[in-house]
């Protein structure tokens, strides 16, 4: 899906531009004698993500929290003062769309939101307890997050309100200015054995017509008779992820299930798709699902989490014989961490960018970020996260970020601590003046405003210690925009006189708007803040043959 540019094809994508690109492919612009300098051509590139998990936002309709339940509200504390919560604590669509304005002020433009297919309404009471630490403990759970679907055609029913469903929520968040993310899951459904007592819908699967037409029985995946048994014909025979009922998508009648429920999602608005436990199903089957999605969306953006952080192994399926989706960039996530949980300096992100070579199909259609639902939080600072966010927002790829984040929410905090806890208006209202979310904002904002910054190349300067320097530049069609990028996570300013390449002309400060004028060989002279940032935007050609000649390299690579 994404842009690939063969060397044998260098010249043609210098002098048109193309951009073969299966995430979703613009069309392409007439042949110019100028060359042509981007990333990606694909729309969805100028996106900034929010993600939230829809039932710990905002509970926005409480009837339809259905608090008679037994996954109604499930609260753990631990020794340590940690609190979390297991059950169902009533965020729903509601919720999100009466704080979208919150959102679209952060300069977000795109919700990716946990699955909203029907889930197990009761507690899960098989399974491994569940402690503080760990992964794939869920006795004692309730399907809050959305992850274990028992009727892909179906809405959860603590997510809808009169007049609300998913295709009125869909078209008023389009209305507010967002685009809404589909969560996709078919690699399994819910848990499905190991229960003492069989508890409704755990370990089945119903049709758009609500017939039942898989059933693990409660029995473990050994025991299951596929060839004899046609309630037992969607499931795989070996257990995957800990209890959860694994689907044999490489049977057509599973696939078909699959795919249909998604193209009736899209068919109600979903913008694009975030692809759930990408390495527990065969590449093949992706290929052929993102074929017949595709068949239908041939633009559709789809993002996988291919959770590893071998850039290779996660590469892989950005290509077309795997899916063609881009991915989730956890290489960069785990340099992040290192950057700001451990202090490291910026040269630690070079190894992760990729600029050339072929380990990405597009390495600028990579979603970025941090931390998310599946992993602690990150623990920094109230500089670190600005810093953070000073990154993801100016260098390449399309930033992801947790709700909560703008404020340093449940920070450090794991699945069973803290890291899915409700948000709720409380902490919305407080996080407006939080110093994390105005700064945010305030990047947030540059780059919704800057194509060079979206979809431009990224030319590296200086990545070494507190001080990350470089362009990005794009130059297409009839837009030509260059932005200079200075970034200090230190704390002192730091004072620079960058002269490298750099094009004569005027030169406006994307904060202030102030203009810096620049002639032949002059050094633009700046100051960076302590942890702060410092964008420089450029209207027009690229001129000088030094900084020519390093973008097409880059293009061509």
């Amino acid at each position: 899906m994404m842009t690939v540019r063969p060397l044998a094809l260098v010249m043609a994508a210098l002098l048109s531009g193309c951009a073969n690109s299966g995430a979703g492919s613009a069309p392409q612009s007439p042949a110019k004698s100028q060359p042509e300098y981007f990333g990606t051509a694909h729309p969805f590139a100028s996106e900034a993500i929010y993600f939230l998990i829809t039932d710990r936002f905002v509970d926005g309709d409480p009837d339809n929290n259905y608090p008679e339940d037994s996954g109604w509200d499930r609260p753990l504390s631990w020794d340590n003062g940690d609190v979390a919560n297991v059950g169902f604590q009533g965020g729903d669509f509601r919720g999100v769309l009466d704080n979208a304005d919150y959102i679209t002020e952060m300069g977000f433009s795109a919700v990716w939101m946990t699955p909203i297919v029907a889930n197990p309404a009761d507690a899960f009471n098989g399974g491994d307890p569940i402690r503080r630490q760990g992964f794939a403990m869920d006795r004692g759970k309730a399907g809050y997050h959305g992850y274990w679907g028992v009727n892909f055609y179906q809405l959860d029913k603590h997510l809808p309100s009169p007049g609300l469903d998913y295709a009125a929520f869909t078209g008023a968040m389009s209305d507010k200015g967002l685009k809404t993310v589909l969560d996709v899951v078919i690699n399994h459904g819910s848990p499905a054995y190991t229960m003492p007592e069989p508890l409704p819908g755990y370990g089945q699967l119903y049709d758009e017509q609500g017939r039942l037409v898989a059933d693990h029985q409660n029995r473990p995946p050994q025991q299951l008779d596929p060839a004899n048994q046609p309630l037992h014909r969607f499931f795989n025979t070996e257990p995957d992820l800990a209890q959860l009922a694994d689907m044999n998508v490489e049977q057509a009648e599973v696939m078909d299930y699959f795919v249909g429920a998604y193209l009736k999602w899209l068919g109600q608005g979903a913008a694009a798709f975030r692809i759930d436990t990408v390495k527990h199903v065969p590449a093949s089957a992706w290929a052929e699902f993102s074929r017949r999605i595709r068949a239908e969306y041939p633009d559709l953006f789809m993002f996988g989490e291919v959770y590893d952080f071998d850039a290779g192994v996660i590469g892989q399926y950005t290509f077309p014989d795997k899916g063609g989706m881009s991915v989730l960039d956890f290489p960069m996530k785990a340099a992040l961490g290192q950057i700001f949980e451990q202090d490291a300096g910026f040269e630690v992100l070079a190894s992760t960018l990729h600029l050339s070579g072929d380990t990405y199909a597009n390495p600028y259609e990579l979603t970025t970020f941090y931390d998310n639902h599946d992993m602690p939080r990150i623990n920094a600072s109230d500089e670190g996260f600005i810093d953070a966010h000073n990154w993801l927002f100016t260098a390449r790829g399309i930033p992801v970020i947790y709700y909560g984040s703008e404020m340093g929410f449940e920070r450090g905090k794991a699945e069973h601590a803290g890291n899915r806890n409700y948000f709720g208006a409380d902490n919305l209202e407080a996080a407006r003046s939080h110093p994390i979310r105005q700064h945010l904002s305030r990047i947030a904002k540059v780059r919704q405003q800057s194509v060079a910054l979206q979809r431009g190349l990224q030319l590296t300067l200086t990545l070494e210690g507190d001080s990350a320097i470089f362009y990005r530049v794009y130059q297409r069609s009839d837009e030509a925009q260059t932005a200079l990028v200075m970034l200090n996570k230190g704390d002192t300013p730091m004072p620079v006189a960058e002269q490298r390449m750099m094009q004569s002309g005027q030169w406006r400060d994307a904060f202030s708007g102030e203009v810096i004028t620049l002639a032949e060989g002059e050094a633009l002279v700046a100051e960076v803040p302590a942890h702060g940032v410092r964008v420089f935007l450029r209207e027009g050609q690229i001129e000088g043959a030094e900084l020519n000649s390093a973008l097409a390299t880059l293009q061509s690579r």
